[in-house]
């Protein structure tokens, strides 16, 4: 059986595409599984150990254009998959299944070009983004299991953070990792509030803060430098050991949610604005706390949130108080807890 999965979405869906991945191999165990992604999503599932092939779709560079599309789908017709699973519910991904010339080909009945498919699944609205990831495979064995997020960071992104562990000093300290960034401008929690957070939870010594974030999040103004600054400065698997080392994390509605969802022993805390967990991208870890302003009326004002408040007020972040998440962190590391 040789089965392909393509998913070209954004590193969090490509994340939280992994419980599948697992399903897949266990429900077919002597399968052979590739997966068409971005070179991003290539990098955070390098090592994955149920994946035999991972083939890189660079929509901006070599598969750039309907030829490019072309040539990637003639490689993919001439492996010959018995299985095609199509996750991403854009156009050119149900294309691309479509060119595999596979005799079975999933995707989801909502997705643009389902028509291309040969089995329709129904997207629930009412799941968790997991869960309707697994529901693509229906196998009486595997059916009812839950499966966990998995991420497999090799051994030299292991020693690299070890090694800023030990020269930063947080061996021996709880680690709170803070990711102030997002794509989108509504979902980033105010900056103020995390140099907030920042400023008060560095004055307890037995706590190390670590700031993650890719290149754009470098130029977030974090006023306090009572941190080890990570920015840049880590590929994606690389953050995965850096919030798998973490006890907590606070972070915005963006991938980071789903990184950590990786170690069941990290703490998230997750700040959710103008989009709600009814869209499915909660985390996926039991171990997780999502902060957010209920009964907000203009709440949720889109499933990516937007480039500004659409009311001007930003309530639904500015609410979600300093004083709340401090205290969220300080309950779950057993600190006292002012006033």
């Amino acid at each position: 059986m040789r089965i392909l999965i393509i998913h070209t979405a954004f590193i969090g869906d490509i994340v939280l595409s992994t419980p599948l991945v697992k399903k897949i191999k266990e429900s077919y165990p002597d399968s052979y599984l590739a997966y068409v992604t971005t070179p991003a999503g290539a990098s955070i599932l390098k090592n994955n150990p149920y994946i035999n092939e991972i083939i890189e779709y660079d929509k901006r560079g070599a598969h750039k254009g309907l030829r490019g599309i072309y040539e990637l789908g003639k490689r993919l017709r001439y492996e010959n998959f018995n299985m095609v699973i199509t996750p991403h519910r854009y156009l050119r991904s149900s294309f691309l299944s479509w060119l595999s010339r596979s005799p079975i080909r999933k995707g989801y009945d909502v997705a643009t070009g389902s028509f291309f498919f040969t089995e329709k699944i129904h997207y629930d609205r009412t799941k968790h983004e997991v869960e309707k990831l697994l529901s693509f495979i229906d196998c009486p064995e595997t059916n009812n299991k839950r499966y966990e997020i998995e991420l497999f960071p090799d051994e030299k992104s292991k020693e690299k953070i070890a090694n800023i562990w030990k020269s930063n000093n947080l061996e021996n300290k709880k680690v709170v990792a803070v990711a102030p960034g997002s794509k989108w401008f509504t979902k980033q929690w105010p900056v103020e509030y995390f140099n907030e957070v920042v400023e008060e939870i560095s004055k307890d010594k037995e706590i190390g803060i670590v700031v993650v974030g890719g290149k754009e999040e470098m130029s977030i103004p974090l006023s306090n430098k009572n941190f080890v600054d990570l920015r840049g400065a880590t590929t994606l698997l690389d953050l995965a050991e850096v919030l798998r080392r973490s006890d907590i994390v606070i972070t915005n509605d963006s991938s980071p949610i789903h990184i950590a969802s990786a170690s069941q022993n990290t703490k998230i805390i997750a700040l959710f604005g103008p989009t709600v967990k009814e869209f499915g991208f909660f985390p996926w870890s039991k171990n997780s706390e999502v902060l957010e302003i209920k009964n907000l009326s203009c709440r949720p004002c889109g499933i990516h949130g937007g480039k500004k408040c659409p009311e001007g007020h930003f309530k639904c972040m500015r609410e979600i108080t300093p004083k709340k998440v401090i205290e969220t962190v300080k309950k779950y590391l057993g600190k006292e807890i002012d006033g």
